[in-house]
């Protein structure tokens, strides 16, 4: 007598290497984009009789374009559907959802894209939630089916009862040369020969009551049981129902390929041939569809992927850095370039205060590359406010450099972070004999150093030691970040660069009540001054020899300074980003298209801020052509004379004076006509 043909449902198997795909694209590529992505899964078609359930597999591969093809592989073809919050994955109504998928699915067979494509009958739907701050993933499978399709077995036979061996080891190597596609479904004739395989788009329309006696309509049984096959069958059934409707109500032959592993190879001998009886279908009996997938407690309810504890710490920090940048990207700025953020290599000249600050800012930005130089001495008045030293740094008086490099690894383990004890040869401050050879090994690491990073911040405690690496900065056309502390006040500045062509037209721009000087007409931390820098530190007590500072400015500071940093990476002009000032207090905002500004807004030429007001203004100064540092005297003078000219500067810093010219202009002032005031002339 005829019996219910049993069904097994495929059980989804999702490698870890899908999440971290999913992950990617949903930072990356779809951000709030909801929109169904196409995806691939796959069974093995070596089976096992030791896995008792059909393991659906999913790994990165899933998200190719084109199915990973490969000879043991059938195809299952699906779309994922990620959500953006927990509560949209628990409302959404599951049996809308199948129902329009089973609808999509018979329209594939109706308009015969499943007959090209026999993998859309291996249907399958992926609803899902991804959160990436918990890398927790919850998600659930559905794989539609009519709930109206209802087939009953008369016989079953193994093939190898059917068939002898010679035409089975033919079958296997004819079901191998199948496209993978085709794999799944496909048509099996039996001729005088043996038993010949057709594609269903080369033979299915070729069918009628007088040759369906010679034909198979073969499947791949997702099933380990004998006595069951995949649920998809019923796909199977509504397509040659449709294309072979002389066969509704009747009876056909369905070949359940199934491969296993024997002594002398593989065989399908034990693939069942299925005398079964199928429905008189109707349209309406597509109506209803079911498939949802059954948890882990054997329950109809979603599942949870957690990979934190899969995942190795650092590959978690290194994630969780990156998550909040590209979240920027989701809404608030999508242009922005995170690469060239990331990429950035930043030269950190001066480790304290400012250059803790400056290091932990450029941290989250997520910069990979750091480099500080400094020659001082973790101390114990330093941890309480520099805030990459520890009081065990001061007991074991670590070079600063080193013991920020350490902290900033600690921090982020995937952060190339280097120190270099260096001694910076600064202007006005002689050099002996005894350490000429230091000085000049000195200058080559610098020089070095600044040639091979991209941002270069100036961060120390006195003016004369930003002589050098100004001048440096500016002769390899780097970007020159200054900032300075008062006790309640800070600078922050950029320098410009040097001009590309012999005179740049218009240095000036008036628009709309602002001012605006094009990046190769800024000037530098100099050139406000008409003197050259000098040995600072001497005839100095304590307080004058240390940065007496209230504890916020340098927070402060060097929080603007790689703000300042990165806003200029942005701007299409890089370096050369011009920058703007108001004339004009009724001037009104600039548009936030004005080419003066990068994404993130305007590009300041310096920021000078004053905690005992909490204000903050923006001037910009122009470019001066007797400039100590930057000036082309200057930098002519370097790139002919090289340390020669340098040691005479260390030795003298009039030297500067007399090679921009300073000197004569003083001779040319009459001291004789300066006005001089006494008390008597404001009474």
């Amino acid at each position: 007598m005829a019996e219910k043909l049993k069904y097994v449902q495929a059980v989804s198997s999702v490698n870890p290497s899908f999440w971290n795909k999913l992950t990617e694209l949903k930072l990356n590529i779809d951000k709030l984009d909801e929109t169904p992505r196409s995806i691939w899964a796959f069974f093995t078609v070596l089976q096992s009789d030791v896995v008792p359930q059909p393991l659906l597999e999913l790994d990165s591969t899933s998200f190719n374009s084109q199915f990973n093809a490969q000879n043991m592989y059938i195809p299952f073809k699906g779309k994922v559907i990620n959500k953006n919050t927990v509560e949209d994955f628990k409302e959404c109504n599951k049996m809308d959802l199948i129902n329009s998928e089973g609808r999509c699915l018979y329209d594939n067979i109706i308009s015969g894209a499943a007959i090209k494509d026999p993998a859309l009958l291996n249907s399958f739907l992926l609803l899902s939630f991804a959160d990436l701050k918990k890398y927790h993933y919850y998600y659930w499978f559905c794989f539609p089916v009519p709930t109206g399709i209802t087939l009953e077995k008369n016989t079953c036979t193994l093939l190898s009862d059917e068939f002898p061996e010679d035409m089975i080891k033919q079958f296997y190597t004819d079901f191998q040369s199948l496209d993978t596609i085709n794999k799944s479904y496909f048509l099996v004739e039996k001729v005088k020969k043996g038993l010949s395989l057709h594609t269903l788009s080369s033979k299915l329309d070729q069918l009628n009551p007088d040759n369906i006696r010679d034909f198979y309509f073969a499947f791949f049984n997702i099933s380990n049981d004998g006595a069951q096959v995949g649920s998809q069958l019923r796909n199977y059934v509504a397509l040659v129902l449709q294309y072979c409707s002389f066969l509704k109500g009747k009876q056909a032959k369905f070949i359940a390929i199934k491969c296993t592993r024997i002594d002398s190879g593989i065989s399908v001998g034990n693939s069942v041939i299925y005398d079964l009886q199928l429905p008189d279908l109707s349209i309406n009996s597509l109506d209803s569809w079911v498939g949802w997938e059954k948890n882990d407690r054997d329950k109809m309810g979603p599942r949870v992927a957690n990979l934190k504890n899969t995942l190795d710490p650092k590959v978690i920090a290194e994630k969780s850095v990156y998550l909040n940048l590209k979240l920027m990207k989701w809404r608030i700025v999508p242009d922005i370039n995170l690469d060239k953020i990331e990429n950035a290599r930043c030269l950190l000249i001066g480790a304290g205060t400012l250059g803790c600050a400056v290091a932990r800012c450029l941290l989250g930005w997520g910069v990979r590359n750091i480099t500080l130089a400094d020659n001082g001495h973790v101390s114990p008045s330093n941890p309480v406010r520099q805030s990459l030293f520890s009081y065990e740094d001061a007991i074991a008086m670590k070079p600063k450099s080193e013991a920020a490099a350490e902290a900033l690894k600690k921090i982020f383990p995937g952060v190339n972070a280097n120190g270099v004890y260096l001694n910076v040869p600064m202007p006005g401050h002689t050099i002996g004999e005894s350490v000429l050879q230091q000085t000049v090994d000195s200058v080559q690491i610098l020089t070095d150093l600044v040639q091979s990073n991209d941002i270069i911040f100036l961060l120390m405690d006195s003016r004369e030691s930003r002589w050098l690496p100004t001048l440096l900065g500016t002769y390899y056309k780097k970007i020159v970040i200054n900032s300075a502390l008062g006790f309640d006040s800070y600078l922050v500045m950029r320098h410009g660069c040097i001009s590309e062509v012999a005179t740049s037209p218009d240095p000036v721009i008036n628009v709309d009540g602002y001012k605006i000087i094009r990046g190769e007409n800024l000037g530098c931390y100099f050139c406000n001054d008409i003197t050259a820098p000098g040995d600072s530190m001497k005839n100095r007590t304590l307080d004058q020899q240390c940065t007496v500072t209230r504890p916020g400015v340098a927070q402060i500071a060097g929080a603007l300074a790689v703000e300042l940093a990165v806003s200029i990476l942005q701007h299409d002009k890089g370096l050369a980003a011009p920058a703007f000032f108001k004339v004009s207090p009724t001037a009104q905002d600039l548009d936030p298209e004005d080419e003066s500004q990068c994404i993130l807004g305007l590009i300041p030429h310096s920021i000078r801020g004053f905690l005992c007001s909490f204000n903050q203004i923006l001037p910009a100064t122009m470019k001066y052509d007797k400039c100590v540092a930057c000036s082309d005297a200057i930098l002519n003078e370097y790139k002919e004379n090289g340390i020669d000219f340098l040691l005479k500067v260390f030795n003298s810093s009039k030297h500067l004076e007399d090679v921009t010219k300073l000197t004569d202009m003083f001779k040319d002032i009459n001291l004789d006509e300066v006005l001089e005031f006494s008390d008597e002339d404001f009474d």
